[in-house]
């Protein structure tokens, strides 16, 4: 018996091996105290107008997503109380990406506003295949069952206006709660503070975010059974432990200006720059200390009815494919429309992720819808 268990295991040990490297690559690269990249999953963005505009958002952003790009932009929501929702695929539906918010005035100027979002990343139906083989070394198909991976976060923001002598700043916060899950085996959780402001000076917005900026701690747990370890360690996977995961802050300065032409067509041009503090990386100003992402972004308007959007972000330099010893700078357009009907507000935008990978282009929607203060 011992020897046809070892038969078939040995037959199965590649196919095995490469499943479960795939089921588990985000407990290897995560389980493990670190914190460049930490939590990246909330650097992605939400709304498909700042995808649109590449990022540039956090000067102008005006509606429910400001809970995740400046939760001083809440102040500016005209209505009593809004409702957004947003849906991404990538790479073929393998990957979904959702974000669901609220915002609510607490008095009838909405100069005080609170909000309440959730953010979903997640690879569903991910095979697990331990008990592929049974103990009489058959195989048994029936036994593969799915899991997920799924990171969560939830933001309770406020926001306020401060009038300036005419000129007027809004401030606000977030309150978050990270929650990261990868099936029965493990997951995490973590809390962590976001601070913004906006001013605006006549046609000039500026804006100042700061995220995690007390650093956000996950703590990583695992409940691996027997039967799982020694698969891990037979197949010569390490075996996750439970640590402490730190995402350091993230500052981004941001402005914005506001074009007229005529009294039907404006022109928002957009400027975030990035600053990151976790370690060198690959953007356009890189150094150990600090390094600085800009993200430009255009939004030309049509009696606030429609809207086109273009941006440019994600500078990284690469190797050339025709000269290995020659460094190019790559860059990534997005692209997208909006289309305002009374109440209702649609987005969509065509984004690639990474233009220097050969991922499929993804199609993000999102919409809002303003809705009475009796809800």
């Amino acid at each position: 018996m011992f020897f046809k268990i070892s038969k078939t295991y040995t037959m199965l040990k590649p196919f095995i091996r490469t499943l479960l490297i795939l089921s588990f690559l985000l407990i290897l690269t995560t389980g493990y105290a670190q914190r460049k990249y930490s939590n990246e999953f909330l650097a992605i963005g939400v709304g498909a107008q700042s995808h649109g505009m590449s990022g540039a958002m956090t000067a102008h952003t005006k509606d429910v997503y400001s809970t995740y790009w400046n939760p001083a932009g809440l102040t500016q929501i005209k209505s009593p109380f809004q409702v957004g929702v947003m849906h991404a695929e990538w790479f073929g539906s393998v990957s979904n990406y959702d974000y669901l918010g609220f915002a609510k005035a607490l008095n009838n100027d909405n100069n005080a506003v609170v909000g309440l979002s959730l953010i979903r990343l997640a690879i569903d139906n991910i095979p697990y295949t331990l008990n592929l083989v049974e103990p009489d070394g058959t195989i048994n198909y029936d036994n593969v069952t799915t899991f997920s991976a799924a990171d969560y976060a939830f933001v309770m923001s406020y926001a306020r206006d401060i009038n300036l002598k005419g000129k007027t700043l809004s401030i606000g916060g977030n309150a978050k709660v990270i929650r990261r899950v990868i099936g029965q085996i493990g997951g995490s959780w973590g809390f962590g503070l976001d601070v913004g402001a906006q001013y605006k000076m006549k046609d000039w917005q500026f804006s100042f975010v700061g995220r995690d900026i007390t650093s956000t701690f996950n703590a990583w747990s695992f409940s691996l059974t027997d039967q799982e370890k020694e698969t891990f360690a037979i197949t010569g996977n390490d075996i996750p432990e439970s640590s402490l995961e730190v995402t350091t802050p993230t500052f981004i300065l941001g402005g914005a200006y506001l074009t007229k032409f005529g009294a039907n067509y404006t022109l928002i041009s957009a400027l975030d720059l990035n600053f990151t503090t976790d370690g060198q990386r690959n953007v356009l100003v890189s150094s150990k200390a600090f390094n600085i992402d800009p993200h430009v972004g255009f939004q030309l308007g049509f009696k606030e009815f429609l809207f086109l959007r273009g941006g440019v972000g994600n500078f990284q330099r690469a190797s050339d494919d025709f000269d290995p010893d020659k460094e190019i700078l790559t860059l990534q357009p997005n692209f997208g429309v909006g289309i305002k009907l009374g109440k209702v507000k649609v987005d969509y935008a065509l984004t690639d992720i990474g233009d220097v990978s050969q991922v499929l282009v993804s199609h993000i929607f999102s919409i809002s819808l303003d809705l009475n203060s009796r809800l």
